[in-house]
This record gives structure tokens, C-alpha cells and sequence, in this order.
């Protein structure tokens, strides 16, 4: 369903429509006014095994590149998400966002990040870490967590389209319940004494890396 210059609320959160497409599941209907026009998305509450409640929205206007996906746990600035949807946009990989964030997504500082590629972006969002896992299983994903705590370098991994890059929030990382999770954890290395990398600088190292490995390999 495409609608243009039309704001649309779902989840707590606000977009102003221009060239994005909005997918809902078969949970969600649409009420339409007397003139037929789309009014407002009423998001109908379903069980999933396992979590309460399952409401994915994707946004998406353009292509992007087949089987690499980056997700996000709980970004904390609007900022560095901007920048990575942006980088997104221009690379071809795909945005999960794991909710909640620290930003609403209508933040201004997400939207001066990443400027107009924001309508190019392919962005998902899950309202929970149950949502997301059940998602990523369904879809027999692998999961790559990019973390300090691992001692594998993401230059020595082979990387296959049917993984997700999985980075932490910027003040916390993941839970050890997700580290737990993962199929396979990588680091970027650094100097001795540096402590981290921004977090958009780190999606865009790894997801350069994986990119030229699944090129290479189709």
C-alpha cells in the first residue's frame, strides 16, 4: 500500500509518506473514509508463540541487495541510524531496527543523517527482540553478532547472503541472552587502548566487507 504526502501512525511512531511503501501483515486493517481515501492503520493485537504481541511495519521504495541484512538492537541516536540508512540506501543491504529505540523515528537528527536516502532505504521494524527472533528463524537466517567481546576478526569469516549482521546499542551493546543467541560473534580490531568504533562507522566496515565476499561468490 502506497500513499504520498499522507502522515501514518502505527506503533507510537509517525512518517511523513513520500516514496515509501508501507507493508503490513494480515493482522493489520485499513479504515477508509467516505471518499474511499485511507484514514487511519489499526494495528489488531494476535498472540505469537513466542512473544504477546507481533506488529512488523517495513518501509520500502527501492531494491535492495539480495540476502544481507544489518539489524539493530535498540540504537540510542537518531543520528548514527540516519547515517546507516543512508549507507543502506547507497550499498543495497537491508535495515532491521529491534525495538524500542532511544529516538522516535521521526527525530529530526535521523532525518538530517540520512537526508533524502531515507526514502531509498528498506527499513524494517520489530517491536521486540521475541518479534525479531521469531522473524529471523522463519526465515532461516543465520545470526552475526558484531561485538568486543569476540576475539574472531570479521575479515577472517565467510561471509553468505543468508546472514544478518546483528550491532548493539551504543551505550550497551546486547544482553548477555543475545550474545547467547548468536550463531557466530566477530570484532572489528583496533589499536590497543581504543575502546569502540561509532556505530555507523562500524556497519559500514563490516557491511562493505560482506558485500564484496557475496559479490564475489555470485
Amino acid at each position: 500500500m502506497q500513499k504520498r504526502g499522507r502522515p501514518i501512525r502505527g506503533a507510537n511512531r509517525t512518517f511523513e509518506l513520500t516514496n515509501i511503501s508501507i507493508f503490513m501483515p494480515a493482522s493489520c486493517s485499513v479504515s477508509t473514509n467516505e471518499n474511499g481515501h485511507s484514514a487511519t492503520a489499526r494495528l489488531k493485537q494476535r498472540t505469537h508463540a513466542r512473544s504477546n504481541q507481533h506488529i512488523d511495519m517495513t518501509l520500502s521504495s527501492s531494491p535492495h541487495r539480495q540476502g544481507l541484512a544489518v539489524a539493530l538492537y535498540q540504537p540510542d541516536i537518531a543520528g548514527n541510524t540516519g547515517t546507516i540508512l543512508r549507507t543502506a540506501a547507497c550499498l543495497g543491504f537491508a535495515v532491521h531496527i529491534i525495538e524500542p529505540a532511544g529516538f522516535d523515528l521521526s527525530d529530526r537528527a535521523l532525518k538530517r543523517a540520512g537526508m533524502d536516502y531515507l526514502e531509498m532505504a528498506a527499513l524494517t521494524r520489530h517491536v521486540t527482540w521475541d518479534a525479531f527472533e521469531a522473524w529471523s528463524e522463519d526465515a532461516e537466517l543465520r545470526l552475526v553478532l558484531l561485538t568486543t567481546k569476540a576475539e574472531t576478526p570479521y575479515t577472517a569469516h565467510n561471509f553468505v547472503a543468508d546472514e544478518i549482521l546483528l550491532f548493539g546499542s551504543e551505550s550497551a551493546g546486547v544482553p548477555d541472552t543475545v550474545h547467547g543467541m548468536a550463531d557466530k560473534r566477530l570484532t572489528i580490531p583496533m589499536a590497543p587502548g581504543a575502546r569502540s568504533l561509532n556505530l555507523a562507522v562500524s556497519v559500514g566496515i563490516v557491511a562493505a566487507e560482506a558485500i564484496r565476499q557475496i559479490s564475489a561468490h555470485s
